[in-house]
């Protein structure tokens, strides 16, 4: 373990060569409203807005005989072999799902330049990381995974080497986003019993949690991408050795929707732009509650490579979960005036975002699809309440994955 504490710091050290140190900033907000000493290690900020460039240069820079790097990516690792590519002159071809964010895709054209070549192929990541290494098997390339690759781990694990650093001492307790394991691998390797982990992952792909309930990694049977920067479907397998003995108590899963609240948070609060994977550490505050009082506490806010044609979507999903906005069903009768009636049940605070006939042929009553947003969840209750004592019938779809999907 030695070997790696001191391998880890000079991989820190060498990177200084290529970029600066990413801040260790006391979040004066989270703070007060958590009771405890907030710090967010701020990835989001480093060359590529993500922390990927650092296991990439680490792993690079030991294959200086290597001409060809492939990697597969979902996007910030992409970024961060694309800018190192570069940087050592080096050939790459990078493999991204098809249902990337195109931010990410420029941004990985951008910083790759010439020196790097994208395909397009898979609907997830699991999906193109296969044709990634079939492609790398054939042209005699060196796979780049990542996360499960040592130097790959070790070079993730700078940013617990920089946190040392900027807070003189190791954090009472660090919050760590999980994807495949190598950011959370690195930076338990280094800071060892030293502090307390929370590891967080998407519900949508809480691969890690799968494998510490079987006891090995598992493939999960289906990923939600949404939180791309965290979407894999099965952790790395040198990652797991590493995390095997974390414990499910110091784990956490969060719904994709509540990420969209801290995202909106973080923004409008206090100007900071994270992807849905970067909200996850600053967003796991809100289960961590009374356990992280007084304690100094560092989130990593591991990317914020956000594409803003994504907004509506987010600040939708926030709204929804926070029981704000609201879709149903409303069956209403097919006279005159009857519209009228409706709109005079709304409140001065109700707002209607979304109104469509779904059947106008029947002749007594059509289907009409209702959005409507308030600035109060109770103010469903008033509503509803009056539906039911009008004789309205409705039906609530605003959860319903299946419909919501179809209609809305």
């Amino acid at each position: 373990m030695t070997r790696f504490l001191d391998d880890a710091r000079q991989a820190a050290q060498h990177m200084r060569e290529v970029f600066p140190e990413t801040p260790l900033l006391r979040n004066a907000h989270l703070s007060e409203r958590f009771g405890a000493e907030i710090w967010l290690k701020r990835e989001d900020l480093s060359p590529v807005r993500s922390y990927k460039l650092r296991g990439a240069f680490n792993a690079m820079s030991k294959r200086p005989e290597a001409d060809l790097f492939v990697a597969a990516s979902a996007g910030n690792h992409a970024q961060g072999v694309a800018y190192m590519c570069r940087h050592f002159g080096k050939k790459g071809v990078i493999f991204m799902p098809v249902t990337t964010p195109d931010q990410k895709i420029q941004k990985t054209r951008m910083f790759g330049g010439d020196a790097v070549e994208i395909v397009m192929t898979g609907d997830y990541f699991d999906d193109t990381l296969a044709a990634a290494q079939a492609f790398c098997a054939e042209k005699g390339g060196h796979f780049l995974s990542p996360f499960d690759d040592e130097d790959v781990i070790e070079g993730q694990a700078s940013v617990a080497v920089e946190i040392e650093s900027q807070l003189g001492r190791a954090p009472d307790h660090v919050v760590i986003p999980v994807g495949g394991g190598g950011l959370g691998a690195g930076m338990l390797s280094y800071f060892g019993n030293d502090t307390q982990y929370t590891f967080v992952e998407p519900s949508g792909g809480a691969c890690l949690r799968a494998a510490l309930e079987a006891g090995k990694p598992v493939t999960l049977p289906g990923v939600n991408t949404f939180a791309d920067g965290a979407a894999v479907a099965r952790i790395g397998a040198r990652t797991f050795e590493r995390l095997k003995g974390v414990g499910l108590a110091n784990t956490l899963t969060i719904s994709e929707d509540r990420l969209c609240t801290t995202m909106l948070e973080m923004l409008n609060v206090e100007g900071i732009v994270l992807e849905p994977a970067g909200a996850l550490a600053v967003d796991a505050l809100k289960d961590l509650g009374q356990s992280i009082r007084g304690r100094t506490v560092v989130c990593v806010t591991s990317g914020g490579n956000f594409d803003f044609e994504r907004l509506p979507e987010v600040k939708e999903r926030a709204q929804r979960y926070s029981g704000v906005k609201k879709y149903f069903i409303l069956r209403l009768p097919q006279r005159p005036g009857a519209l009228k009636d409706f709109l005079n049940l709304l409140g001065p605070e109700d707002d209607i975002a979304r109104f469509e006939y779904l059947k106008k042929s029947a002749r007594n009553f059509g289907s009409v699809l209702i959005g409507i947003e308030t600035s109060d969840p109770a103010n469903f209750g008033r509503l509803f309440a009056e539906l039911g004592s009008r004789g309205y019938t409705y039906r609530d779809i605003t959860e319903d994955e299946v419909l919501s999907q179809f209609l809305i």
